[in-house]
């Protein structure tokens, strides 16, 4: 029994250091997640009998290997190729010491950047993301996008398919190339982390099974490829979460950052990420992820509403716009502007980006010109600004905060 849990144990530590080095010492997806499950049921039947090994994560590398090896020339009798390349394998992989720690950490960088390719379409780099470097299984990553099973296997056969057709190299790119290389990465960790801070449709405001595993790849990144911009966004991620208990009722319903619960926000998670934000503002290289960090800073360092340093969030704003335009930006940018200088202000500028016709469709657009106009008692354009919203959003919980809204507005 003990044993087993062992096996549980390291399997839930090791198994993705494991299939990452598998998948550079065989060279293929599928023949490495077929390695790694036969080496951990050779663990199951071995270290009952002989013992835990000294070293969990090696033995696993050496047995996966060999059971490929063996696989490959089993089936050779059947593809001559296979057996070819079996001793190919065998002979490039020989040396166990390619196998140590620190090559270790460079194979779950190898895979980290494989599975976010530009080559890739951006769902099958979350998707192949989520399951190869995250160990979530289809069915989990299909119930967190709201997709079927079958679409994700899609995404994830198509995706592997794509890397061994083009012969996509499975290594970290060359030091030049990493920081357009990179951007790919961390927007990749940065929409798992927002479909699960705010998911998209559905009947949870939030996935905490998501936006954990985006703080997971986001620390791992840290660790092994600590640029500023890499620590900007696992500040961000951490900032953000430590509002979550805060963020909805025990029921469920959406609650607004001004009307939360300050007391339930982790002062843990605030600190920890305080201090990275500080730490990349420091690295000369810091960008979009490190500004919202530092916004989302100043809101986590006031006790109240009130307190709220609006001049410097606007300021922030105007930094974050330089570096990285977008109307999303600008609407975040007009809220605050909203809070410094008053409603008309802020609803001068929405009703502007509204103009341009770019955010049309999006549902938080319209939800922010209703509450300014709600708040400068223009009723009739505050209720047609909720109706544009409710029309547009697909969570659940959303829907019932502005339905809610339309509710409380005085009738005419």
């Amino acid at each position: 029994m003990e044993a087993r849990q062992a096996v549980d144990a390291v399997y839930r530590a090791e198994s993705r250091r494991v299939l990452a080095t598998l998948i550079r010492l065989l060279g293929d997806f599928d023949r490495a997640e077929e390695a790694l499950h036969d080496a951990f049921m050779a663990a199951v039947e071995r270290w009952p009998r002989d013992g835990v090994p000294d070293n969990p994560r090696a033995w696993l590398v050496s047995t996966g290997r060999f059971k490929a090896i063996d696989a490959m020339r089993r089936r050779a009798r059947f593809d001559a190729a296979l057996g070819e390349l079996a001793t190919q394998i065998e002979s490039a992989t020989s040396d166990a010491s390619a196998w140590d720690e620190d090559t270790v950490e460079d194979d779950r960088l190898r895979l980290i950047f494989t599975c976010c390719h530009p080559a890739l379409t951006p769902d099958a780099q979350v998707a192949l993301t989520l399951r190869e470097v995250c160990g979530l299984t289809t069915e989990e990553i299909a119930h967190a996008f709201l997709t079927t099973p079958s679409t994700v296997a899609q995404r994830i056969v198509r995706a592997k398919a794509k890397i061994r057709d083009a012969r996509i190299p499975y290594q970290v790119p060359a030091r030049a190339d990493i920081p357009a290389r990179l951007d790919t990465v961390l927007h990749v960790v940065y929409l798992v982390f927002n479909e699960g801070y705010s998911a998209s449709a559905g009947s949870s405001l939030t996935r905490h099974d998501l936006s954990a595993e985006a703080v997971r790849l986001g620390r791992l990144l840290a660790e092994l490829l600590p640029e500023a911009e890499v620590i900007g966004l696992l500040a961000l991620m951490l900032l953000h979460e430590s509002r979550r208990a805060a963020r909805t009722t025990e029921s469920g319903e959406l609650v607004l950052l001004d009307e939360q619960d300050r007391t339930r926000w982790s002062r843990k998670l605030i600190a920890e990420g305080c201090a990275l934000v500080e730490r990349a503002l420091t690295g000369r290289r810091f960008g979009p992820y490190t500004l919202q960090a530092a916004i989302a800073a100043v809101h986590a360092e006031a006790t109240t509403p009130a307190e709220t340093d609006w001049e410097q969030i606007v300021g922030l704003y105007d930094v974050l716009l330089r570096a990285d335009p977008s109307p999303v930006i600008e609407l975040n940018r007009a809220a605050a502007v909203a809070m410094r200088d008053g409603p008309a202000a802020g609803l001068a500028i929405v009703d502007a980006i509204l103009a341009h016709g770019d955010l049309d469709d999006y549902h938080l657009a319209h939800s922010a010109r209703a509450d300014l106009c709600r708040r400068l008692g223009r009723l009739a354009d505050a209720r047609g600004s909720y109706e544009r919203a409710l029309a547009l959003t697909k969570q659940e919980p959303e829907r019932r905060f502005l339905e809610k809204r339309l509710r409380e507005l005085p009738i005419n």
